[in-house]
């Protein structure tokens, strides 16, 4: 009996984290306010006075094929935003400054080149371009 009652209670907290992580998954958070990892974004090529979408990828990744393809319609669709993908294998020094834990990971870099916004997983079309439309309304000015 013991032995059933240990199985429901994984079984239980798997689901628990299972839903937890499905709901966070893709949602846009705002970035820590701290000004970390200015210096790493310059060397993965991100300007200044414009507002940059960064990926991070791996090769191995079948979710960051997904949101290279949301990135894509995003920019195609949002004039004045840039879309630079990273390999994360490769730049792990930019991982480490720009607390990457996993891929895709997608920064919203402002004209400032401040990270004022990320996802870790696939990002909502939507929810990206409503948060793109205010950045590039301050770049603009």
């Amino acid at each position: 009996m013991t032995g059933v009652v240990v199985v429901v209670a994984v079984l239980m907290a798997a689901t628990v984290v299972g839903v937890w992580r499905r709901r966070r998954d893709g949602r846009l958070r705002a970035a820590s306010a701290a000004p970390t990892g200015h210096a790493a974004l310059d060397a993965l090529g991100v300007r200044p006075g414009e507002v940059t979408l960064v990926q991070f990828s791996a090769p191995v990744c079948a979710p960051c094929r997904a949101t290279r393809r949301v990135l894509e319609q995003v920019t195609g669709e949002v004039a004045g935003v840039r879309l630079l993908e990273v390999d994360a294998e490769r730049h792990l020094d930019a991982v480490r400054a720009l607390d990457v834990w996993r891929t895709p990971t997608v920064l919203l870099v402002d004209g400032a080149g401040r990270v004022v916004r990320r996802a870790a997983g696939v990002p909502a079309r939507d929810e990206l371009t409503a948060a793109l439309r205010p950045l590039l309304a301050q770049a603009r000015r």
